[in-house]
């Protein structure tokens, strides 16, 4: 059993919204349910109960009342939840009509902006107000290309306030990264901005735009946000669309009105990565994300009217729609757009005091590069609001949470998170109640049925196999765009184990509630017929100081399968044969021989999606010479050129 870095202490699990929950679902229900284990295993025994206590708890409000909670076939997935129910999601975000902040934007040339709840439904209503005007309604998509700031944030909540559909990328993006996502769902509507900053430059969109509206005949209605380029004008988009700028498109003012949709109506389009095809287009319906994410922010999170939360993300990647909806638990929420670098390497943990940040969101490469800077958080900052440091993306290993506990803050909740776009949520959750065990995540979250199986289809404890779920969830994807008999859904999340989803990932549950993520299971390494987990490689490549990142592949060789290491080193830093050794013996030491690579090449980067993940399967397709289909879903798709003929590889 892993050492335990962090344990709330009573007071401090006393005062948690987890710890209420608790009490209200044992009074509701005549349980005596004494701790989370036993909240967790009645929510799984008993859906109807748990979800309609969700709906209680959080006072979720429907316009009209479901006739039942839940309906469901013999098997995955044929379920309905709250049949009959109609409600609408912006409606839950905006329920604070004060003056209290609800938006904190900021960019990283050092703009602050800040809209109240009171501020922030007035934009919203002006902005439905045109989008109405332009014809938009129930089961339209608009799309946006948009850097992470408070008119992103408008422009989704408008559009699902009139019962509409938001789909959303960022501006890094390539042409053809977004023509492959809003091409296929035909939006009526495009938001973007006319420019964008990162990093210290000011990139120009204009040409790009141009290029993507060329191949969306659909499009009626094209607002542009000047944001980074306020010069931008009209006359400067070629589209037979009606074009807008932001301001002069709607006046802010006066109440929103809502639009009651079916509980399962869709409410967002979310984008698997693309690096292997086209991206799937996943279909999340409203009152599932609304659920799931109160549920993760006023739990999980112990989010609340008096806390600030913050999370780094594009608005690409899931994790900002997850971001926006704890204003649904009526909390603040801070957006930043830019490089978490720049101009220096303290400038999010800056943040964190000057806008008194109780929540933090991040990434395990984010706190790696910390480290690997230098820097003492817990030295050079107060830190004093922050109680909760939330990750995902990827496992995060033991030595960032040893970091993370010596040099950030010690009383700390260190909630390591695994989910993913699919779910628009998390299996694995934090948990303000539980301890956090060095290199572990703390546990299932509620009314997510989660088990390890083998490849028997049996479930194991303390041993690694295919993550997967056993029983309905609100929050799993109502379809997938053109799949109207859902036969790409089922053979994504169902194919594996008929019945049971299947996440991906591989997996492993430990005898005291913990869990590791060992890597994505389609990436999973097979030498000799033995299962290994890329993370198991990595957790052990960064305890060498000469190494800043990995990547590990499989190669088919001899009849078999060698792992194959490429490693991005530290400047000034040689691959001999020394370091070579130095590798080899701490992953042997601390694994398997048959983890130990076969080969150990040097790199100048390690390719990643725009979300910051590794990139395994790209790098296997450019070794054995296979097309790599997708690279606009690259952050750094010039990296792969690396791999290719790589005469090392050949013998």
């Amino acid at each position: 059993m892993s050492d335990i870095l962090w344990q709330p202490s009573p007071e401090r699990i006393a005062q948690t919204r987890m710890e209420a929950f608790r009490h209200h679902c044992n009074q509701r229900h005549h349980l005596a349910l004494a701790d989370y284990p036993a909240l967790h295993q009645w929510s799984i025994d008993s859906r109807a109960d748990f979800w309609q206590a969700i709906v209680e708890f959080f006072a979720i409000e429907f316009h009209q009342s479901p006739t039942a909670v839940l309906r469901e076939g013999p098997q995955m997935p044929d379920a309905q939840w709250f049949p009959g129910a109609t409600l609408n999601f912006a409606e839950h975000l905006l329920r604070r009509r004060d003056d209290a902040l609800a938006v904190i934007a900021l960019g990283e040339d050092g703009q602050r902006e800040t809209l109240s709840y009171r501020q922030l439904a007035e934009h919203v209503a002006g902005l439905q107000r045109s989008l109405k005007a332009s014809g938009v309604g129930p089961g339209d998509r608009v799309a946006a290309c948009m850097p992470n700031t408070w008119q992103t944030l408008v422009g989704m909540l408008a559009t699902t306030s009139l019962g509409a559909i938001w789909s959303c990328s960022s501006p890094d993006f390539g042409t053809q990264g977004v023509v492959d996502r809003f091409g296929q769902i035909e939006p009526k509507v495009l938001i973007t901005c006319a420019g964008y900053r990162y990093a210290g430059q000011v990139i120009d969109q204009t040409l790009k735009i141009n290029e993507i509206l060329e191949r969306l005949p659909t499009l009626a209605q094209l607002i542009v946000v000047p944001y980074a380029r306020p010069q931008a004008q009209v006359h400067d988009y070629r589209t037979p669309a009606h074009v807008a700028l932001w301001d002069g498109f709607y006046q802010a003012g006066g109440e929103p009105a809502f639009t009651a949709v079916p509980f399962a109506h869709p409410l967002y389009i979310l984008y698997s990565s693309g690096t292997t095809g086209v991206p799937k287009c996943i279909i999340h319906g409203t009152g599932g994300v609304l659920l799931q994410h109160v549920k993760e922010h006023g739990l999980h999170a112990d989010l609340g009217p008096a806390d600030r939360l913050f999370y780094y993300s594009t608005c690409g990647w899931m994790m900002w729609n997850w971001l926006v909806s704890a204003l649904a638990v009526g909390s603040s929420i801070v957006l930043y757009d830019g490089s978490p670098f720049h101009p220096h390497p303290q400038r999010l943990l800056d943040l964190i005091d000057a806008e008194r940040i109780t929540v933090f969101g991040t990434s395990p490469k984010y706190l790696a590069s910390l480290e690997s800077h230098g820097l003492q958080p817990r030295v050079s900052h107060d830190l004093g609001s922050l109680k909760t440091l939330l990750c995902t993306g990827s496992a995060l290993s033991p030595q960032s949470y040893d970091y993370v506990y010596r040099q950030v803050k010690r009383d700390l909740c260190l909630a390591s998170m695994s989910g993913g776009t699919d779910i628009v949520s998390c299996f694995v959750a934090g948990n303000p109640v539980l301890p956090v065990r060095r290199g572990e995540m703390q546990g299932k979250g509620l009314g997510m049925a989660i088990e390890v199986w083998n490849d028997a289809g049996q479930p194991v404890i303390g041993e690694k196999g295919e993550l997967v779920c056993t029983r309905h969830f609100p929050a799993m994807p109502i379809g997938l765009w053109n799949d109207p008999h859902q036969e790409k859904l089922r053979a994504s999340y169902f194919s594996l184990f008929p019945g049971v989803w299947a996440q991906g990932d591989y997996a492993e549950q430990l005898a005291h509630g913990s869990w590791i993520i060992h890597g994505r299971s389609d990436a999973v390494l097979n030498p000799g017929g033995v299962r290994i987990g890329t993370a198991e490689i990595y957790r052990q490549v960064e305890k060498v100081p000469e190494v800043l990142d990995a990547v590990a592949i499989g190669q088919p060789w001899q009849d078999d399968v060698r792992v194959v290491l490429f490693v991005r080193l530290q400047d000034g830093a040689l691959l001999d044969a020394a370091l070579e050794q130095q590798i080899r013996q701490v992953i042997r030491a601390n694994t398997t021989p048959r983890h130990v690579p076969a080969k150990i090449l040097a790199v100048d980067d390690i390719p990643r999606t725009l979300s910051g993940k590794v990139v395994e399967l790209a790098v296997r397709n450019v070794v054995l010479g296979l097309a790599v289909k997708n690279t606009d879903a690259l952050a750094n798709p010039q990296a792969l050129a690396q791999f290719r003929d790589r005469p090392e590889l050949m013998s």
